[in-house]
């Protein structure tokens, strides 16, 4: 968790550097010449990977990585410009922390060190964390879309950019700068970046289709740098900083923002603290600045896909339902109903994998009272008749079950089952399952009976 000092410094900053972001004004116009104007084209990326003419071929396997050999023309250095700013401003926040006195970091909640509160940490995780709500299901995705779009902006199809934001969330984040406050959590390991594929796919279009008009929205300057500021800050401060001075002294520029719950110095009481993490790159005004950052004035085009890429937004799927638990007869609970839900992709007509949750309350039959039951994990699934409607379907996994919250008693979990998975349209379908679980801890047996309905993102299920 970030200190009341960090996250305030940032902020103040933040609000600072923000002001002209709500008053750009464009420049006088400049005669161009046709060199200026493709060093300075004003869109998302140099390298857009729509704009490539990509062999059809290159899709017979349409999940191969690119993103460490940058075979198809991807801007490679960009990108590691970009990482190199994320991780050296990762690496400088860890440092001042790491010589402030706790009382103001409030990192550190025993004697050992940083280093060891680390080690900790990581050992323990990931575990089920019970964080804020907002937090862990609207800003993180926020955050995987951020790192995202570092990679798209960089000429990176979807599936490259998607697994660029799952590594920097997992090792970068995850197990880096918030292991030395907290224990990894297994949900923000999943939640960042695949929602935060989504998001950052709808941002990464919606910024385009700004540009291709003028910078506006609803024909409205105010509306259009706004809508900007929100969806690329980073790019969008930078800018303005270029236009206040006439020329592009700022070349690029990378950050996100952060959302933490901090504990008050007295008291028990917390806040919820916003802060905006940016680093940026100058050089001389001769020199080019990245896309998008540019401060000077060009014609804008429209682009046209010229092969469609089978890997999407679409492959993301969401799910919630009803469940009925039956517990094992050592623990002498009744069956009750519950709810789950799932987030996960579905790779191809024939498998997918999810992260699952479900959750009831069930009763003792003795005492009368009732504990909080819960039952979490990844899974697989391989589907039979696959190019039909209705598809059978058998699942598999590995998780944990806990008891009223308590991570003291969580136990591991293996569980396989079966069930029926009905497609109603690319965007929706229901399926109904059982799952039998089985605990190595206490030996002991549940099952789960559930239904429920999916939604894929974007186009859904399509050619895969």
């Amino acid at each position: 968790m970030f200190s009341n000092f960090y996250q305030k410094s940032i902020i103040s900053i933040s609000l600072a550097l923000a002001m002209p972001a709500f008053a750009e004004q464009p420049l006088e116009e400049q005669a161009l010449s046709e060199t200026q104007v493709e060093i300075y084209q004003t869109k998302a990326t140099n390298s857009s990977w729509e704009e490539k003419e990509i062999d059809p071929s290159f899709y017979d396997s349409p999940y191969q990585v690119s993103l460490f050999s940058s075979s198809n023309g991807e801007d490679s250095e960009r990108l590691l410009s970009q990482t190199s700013s994320i991780f050296g401003l990762g690496l400088g926040v860890v440092g001042v922390l790491a010589v402030m006195p706790s009382s103001i970091t409030n990192w550190e909640s025993s004697d050992e060190g940083l280093i060891q509160k680390w080690s900790d940490n990581v050992k323990e995780g990931p575990v089920w964390d019970r964080d804020d709500v907002v937090l862990n299901y609207v800003m993180h995705p926020y955050f995987g879309g951020v790192y995202y779009q570092s990679a798209r902006k960089s000429g990176y199809r979807q599936w490259d950019a998607f697994l660029y934001s799952t590594v920097m969330s997992t090792f970068f984040w995850e197990y880096g700068i918030e292991a030395f406050a907290e224990v990894p959590s297994l949900q923000d390991l999943v939640v960042t970046p695949v929602l935060g594929w989504a998001y950052g796919e709808w941002a990464y279009t919606t910024e385009r289709d700004i540009w291709v008009d003028g910078g506006t929205v609803l024909g409205s300057e105010y509306l259009g740098n706004t809508a900007l500021f929100f969806l690329d800050p980073v790019d969008s401060l930078g800018r303005n900083f270029n236009y206040l001075f006439g020329k592009d002294i700022i070349k690029a520029g990378t950050g996100y923002f952060t959302f933490n719950e901090v504990a008050l110095p007295y008291g028990n009481e917390t806040e919820n603290q916003v802060g905006l993490k940016i680093s940026y790159i100058f050089g001389e005004d001769d020199s080019p600045a990245l896309p998008g950052i540019s401060g000077k004035r060009v014609v804008q085009s429209r682009y046209e896909n010229r092969t469609q890429d089978p890997v999407n937004t679409g492959i993301i799927g969401i799910s919630a339902g009803a469940i009925m638990v039956d517990l094992d007869s050592e623990w002498a609970k009744e069956s009750a109903w519950g709810y789950q839900w799932s987030l996960g992709l579905y790779f191809t007509r024939s498998f997918s994998t999810r992260l699952n949750y479900s959750r009831a309350t069930v009763e003792d039959k003795n005492a009368g009272d009732s504990v909080i039951y819960e039952n979490y994990g990844i899974d697989g699934q391989y589907y039979f008749n696959s190019e039909e409607d209705l598809r059978p379907f058998i699942t598999a996994g590995l998780g944990e079950m806990m008891s009223d919250e308590d991570n003291d008693q969580k136990r591991f979990q293996m569980n396989a089952g079966a069930g029926l998975h009905y497609k109603i349209n690319s965007n929706w379908a229901i399926q109904t399952d059982w799952r039998h679980y089985y605990s190595t801890r206490t030996e002991t047996q549940e099952d789960q009976f559930g239904t429920a309905i999916i939604y894929r993102f974007g186009e859904g299920e399509q050619g895969l």
